[in-house]
């Protein structure tokens, strides 16, 4: 059976050389190792201009989480069936990205965790991914972390209000000053 399971493994390797360079692209992505972007190149191939956009391609994923909601009223907001391999993949890989360190996609992770839940958390994660993925694939660019300050910096005045609104809860009196930028 090992003696198998090494045969299809080379021929796998085989049939991925031509797309070695995406290959290795995609396994820049943080969450994402070789045997997903193997699958990631099986599932969606190399041409992206079959998708008309990213909402599509993630509606055909199966992962984007929809929101139904009209007159106040919340309807099912399940997450379409889409492509099963690829989306459970998608967020095996949205897992493993929340476990990585110094990164934007765990920061956003912890965010929708604390909000939503886990397993909407980790369907978001993944649907930045396959955005993500399809950026890539698309303009033939490589993947571009924004760090994990990057929502710090984007929201720096929310950021500011929800720290001082935490220190007064624990009887803290709290004055900001602008600190001035050495010269």
């Amino acid at each position: 059976m090992e003696e198998d399971l090494v045969k299809i493994e080379q021929r796998i390797q085989e049939k991925l050389e031509p797309y070695a360079a995406q290959l290795v692209s995609l396994q820049e992505i943080p969450g994402v190792d070789w045997t997903l972007a193997a699958v990631i190149i099986a599932e969606l191939g190399m041409d992206m201009s079959v998708f008309q956009s990213v909402s599509q391609l993630a509606s055909w994923a199966g992962a984007c989480p929809g929101n139904n909601e009209s007159a106040g009223k919340r309807k099912s907001s399940h997450i379409p069936k889409g492509n099963v391999y690829l989306k459970t993949d998608l967020v095996e890989a949205a897992n493993a990205a929340a476990q990585a360190k110094g990164d934007y996609l765990r920061d956003n992770f912890y965010r929708l965790k604390a909000r939503r839940g886990y397993k909407r958390a980790a369907v978001a994660i993944a649907h930045k991914i396959l955005t993500a993925i399809y950026h890539m694939l698309s303009q033939n660019v490589p993947y571009n972390d924004l760090g994990d300050l990057y929502l710090n910096r984007l929201n720096k005045n929310h950021l500011t209000r929800n720290l001082v609104h935490r220190l007064q809860r624990l009887g803290y009196s709290v004055r900001l000053t602008l600190q001035e930028k050495p010269a």
